[in-house]
């Protein structure tokens, strides 16, 4: 029986699982450098905390209009084949931008658009690649994958915004999309070297698109635990989750902070979202568990109450630290949740609906805060975020008191209540 480290990292044993985390690892590198850059572009060119969320919006309202979709095409056809399609898309929307801003050219409508496209690629490649993981790593070791997957994007997280304050400082904008655009080639060679096979779950009768997309809707409804922690994922991802838009005008407008900065602050919230996966990773052999879904989310809203009255840099690191620690426990076990919950035939379409409901809804996330903070500023955006995502918790858990949910079987270590 494994113990400590190597528990902690058991999915690694599987060579297909070992080479797609690398690829990822470097690549996310590059995307978290290309997300701080494209915030602070924004800000450059317009100084607008409205037009950031606009921006934001446009990004990932295609998620929302074609995540559904996406399921159906994650369950019917060979995944690795959709991803190789969707990295390369994003490769050349990184290069595009990068030589934008190198030769001058670039204008708020170009980083709009590019937004737009790339919020298109991703509405396909996130719920290929979340329901993709089982069949790197297996069933019995998906939690510990989900939870590497998680370590690599926050470890990320921690790297690429630091860089990439100080690459804005020595070489300016352009740099990070080339450099996001380079990495890439990580994932890419990556899974050309899987050997998994490249064929689709769904084995059914072919029926009508819309017909697939309705099962799969309707096995949520009959679920109640995959729908109640839908529910608390959707309030949550569009009142407490909009850092994208109101980290880089704290950094800018209230904590008055320049690009390496901003930086600093984003490398912090990836700092505590590694301890939470490192935390995830050694518990990951429980399963998930309710009341860590919810202790997540608790945590979540009330470091961003506390960001909101706080004015201090250093503070604001600790802050966004433990903000990252508690968003990690969250969305970890919600993704676990889902997808251990979720048949074999299934599970893109119900992943399908976590990329809608964490991401999708981001444009209205985004215009929510975006609109507060430019009333405001980023402390009004922050504390309203805060109070509303509480009020959320609230009424998921009386929903839970009056429609308890039953009693799950924990053989396939399914989420316990």
């Amino acid at each position: 029986m494994k113990t400590g480290l190597m528990r902690a990292i058991v999915a690694l044993e599987h060579r297909d699982f070992r080479i797609f985390w690398t690829g990822q690892l470097i690549s996310l590198i590059g995307t978290w450098m290309q997300n701080l850059a494209q915030g602070w572009l924004v800000l450059t060119l317009t100084d607008s905390p409205l037009l950031l969320g606009i921006v934001s919006a446009v990004q990932f309202t295609p998620m929302l209009l074609f995540s559904l979709l996406a399921g159906v095409a994650a369950d019917r056809l060979p995944k690795r084949k959709i991803l190789l399609l969707t990295q390369s898309g994003s490769a050349l929307t990184a290069l595009i931008l990068g030589l934008l801003v190198l030769t001058g050219n670039v204008r708020y409508w170009h980083v709009l658009v590019l937004a737009g496209v790339l919020g298109t690629i991703n509405s396909l490649d996130n719920p290929t690649r979340q329901s993709f993981i089982v069949e790197l790593a297996g069933k019995r070791d998906l939690m510990n994958a989900i939870v590497l997957n998680s370590t690599a994007f926050n470890g990320a997280r921690i790297i690429g915004p630091a860089v990439a304050g100080l690459i804005i400082d020595k070489m300016g904008i352009a740099a990070c999309f080339l450099v996001n655009s380079a990495s890439y080639l990580a994932v890419i060679s990556g899974l050309l070297a899987l050997q998994v096979k490249d064929a689709g779950q769904d084995r059914e009768a072919e029926q009508m698109v819309f017909t697939k997309i309705k099962e799969g809707l309707r096995y949520i409804r009959q679920t109640p635990l995959i729908l109640r922690t839908l529910a608390l994922l959707i309030l949550l991802s569009i009142f407490s989750m909009n850092f994208n838009v109101l980290v880089p005008v704290l950094a800018r407008h209230t904590l008055g902070l320049q690009a390496q900065g901003y930086g600093y602050l984003l490398s912090a919230m990836g700092v505590g979202a590694l301890v939470g996966a490192v935390f995830m990773a050694l518990v990951s052999h429980l399963g998930p568990q309710w009341y860590i879904i919810i202790g997540g989310a608790m945590g979540l809203t009330v470091a961003q109450l506390l960001l909101a009255v706080n004015r201090s840099f250093l503070l604001a690191l600790l802050l966004l630290g433990v903000t990252g620690i508690a968003m990690l426990v969250f969305v970890t076990s919600v993704n676990t949740t889902l997808q251990i919950n979720s048949p074999d035939h299934l599970r893109g379409r119900v992943m399908s609906v976590y990329t809608l409901v964490f991401l999708g809804l981001a444009p209205l996330g985004s215009l929510f805060s975006g609109s507060v903070a430019n009333a405001g500023g980023a402390p009004a955006g922050l504390a309203a975020g805060a109070a509303l995502g509480l009020l959320s918790i609230l009424s998921i858990l009386i929903w839970g008191k009056y429609q308890p949910l039953p009693a799950q079987d924990n053989t396939h270590r399914k989420t316990k209540i």
